[in-house]
């Protein structure tokens, strides 16, 4: 009985990245907090730009990562909630409405005037993935963000709608099964991300959050509490490495370790000319290289992200959303200058967004690499409290995870 407690009292959050799968284990303990036990990271073969295009290669990877969080937790890993991303996803705004019967709101109307809310036409292969409401109005007057007990006789919702195409989504939950993983939810990466690395009052003021990943850079904006905008950017940190080893024609072990290393957003923040050592692409010889080198082939790329962003938040009217600032995450985030050339391109204040874990485990994990996992650890733990933090509550909770579970049945 103690064992089963102590099973029922896990969480498991499982990142599969371009560049690496990221598994954490964590235990609750008193007070809504989390004790993590278990952390396994292996390199990701078989995903591409957030996506499944190898499922034997994804399998392997994954189950490396978490017996390696197994081994450390000496627990196992039995479901998981999963991050997904990549440029199948998108999004919508939609709205609903009910008359309410008795008067007073209760908690099954909200439950039907969210149902209400996401009865749309999806294109053909896509999948509602979120729900999340931003306001609610009743009667037509002002407008409130929790409307339950208060009085009217019409309710109405605006929400916003997430959706990603349903193969891709089989694809990650089949790589999820097939490695003895089962998927208890599935979240979409920013927003896991802004969880981990946002404070209260940035996601009520309004702010960005850029993830920069290896395959993908995803983009979300905040404001009063609530999404209000996603995009996911093709280029990534990826795109930088394979930049680096096609003009140096070095390996793509060394071009990943320079950039890491010595990789800048800006030349004019080099003082010194050192030369690097680099080995060449046929693996036979090494060559030098100097970080100015190095940083003409980083700045156009992160130029070339950061005005895809400036252009998604200038068509889309989006400046008013963003007083706080944007904050950057992800493994692209560590780049040096990245900060300064986003305020220089976005003319908005920035800042490098680490997850705000508790102080014994920022030695480990208060890394930008490590945002999304954790947001999916909190996501989680409000799961497991019986908060709905990305999706529909009651019976449409229900019908989500149905309907997954008829995703894994349809490949066995």
């Amino acid at each position: 009985m103690k064992n089963q407690t102590l099973y029922n009292d896990l969480l498991v959050a499982l990142d599969v990245g371009t560049t690496k799968i990221s598994v954490l284990i964590a235990q609750k303990i008193a007070d809504d907090g989390l004790s993590i036990i278990g952390i396994g990271e292996a390199p990701a073969y078989g995903v591409s730009r957030g996506v499944v295009v190898d499922i034997a290669q994804a399998v392997d990877s994954i189950k490396l990562a978490v017996k390696e969080a197994e081994l450390m937790a000496g627990h196992k890993v039995e479901t998981a909630v999963v991050g997904t991303t990549g440029a199948h996803i998108q999004s919508l705004t939609s709205t609903g409405m009910i008359p309410i019967k008795n008067g007073q709101i209760r908690p099954h109307d909200i439950t039907a005037v969210l149902a209400a809310a996401r009865a749309i036409v999806l294109p053909e292969g896509q999948q509602i993935l979120h729900v999340l409401p931003q306001y609610y109005t009743i009667d037509s007057s002002h407008r409130v963000t929790d409307p339950e007990g208060m009085f009217g006789v019409r309710l109405e919702a605006q929400v916003y709608i997430i959706t990603g195409a349903s193969a891709s989504t089989q694809n990650l939950v089949r790589c999820c099964q097939t490695a003895g993983v089962a998927v208890s939810d599935l979240v979409l990466q920013p927003l896991a991300s802004a969880d981990a690395v946002l404070s209260r009052d940035e996601r009520e003021l309004g702010i960005g959050v850029l993830d920069i990943g290896g395959g993908s850079s995803d983009f979300a904006i905040y404001q009063q509490g609530t999404i209000r905008h996603t995009k996911i950017f093709p280029i990534a940190g990826n795109y930088i490495t394979h930049d680096i080893a096609l003009c140096l024609r070095t390996t793509l072990k060394d071009a990943e370790r320079v950039k890491r290393t010595y990789g800048s957003t800006l030349r004019k923040l080099f003082t010194a000319d050192e030369q690097i050592e680099v080995e060449m692409v046929h693996g036979e010889e090494l060559t030098t290289v100097t970080p100015d080198e190095i940083t003409r082939i980083i700045e156009p790329r992160v130029a070339e992200l950061l005005a895809m962003v400036q252009k998604d938040i200038k068509t889309n009217h989006l400046e008013h959303l963003m007083p706080a600032g944007i904050v950057l995450t992800g493994g692209g985030s560590l780049l040096h200058g990245i900060q300064e050339s986003a305020e220089f391109t976005l003319k908005v204040p920035a800042r490098v967004g680490v997850p705000h874990v508790p102080p014994m485990y920022k030695e480990a994990l208060a890394n930008p690499t490590y945002a999304t996992c954790y947001g999916l650890l909190l996501h989680a733990l409000k799961k497991s409290k019986g908060s709905t933090a990305y999706s529909l509550s009651g019976p449409a909770v229900s019908q989500i995870m149905n309907r997954m579970k008829s995703w894994v049945a349809d490949f066995f």
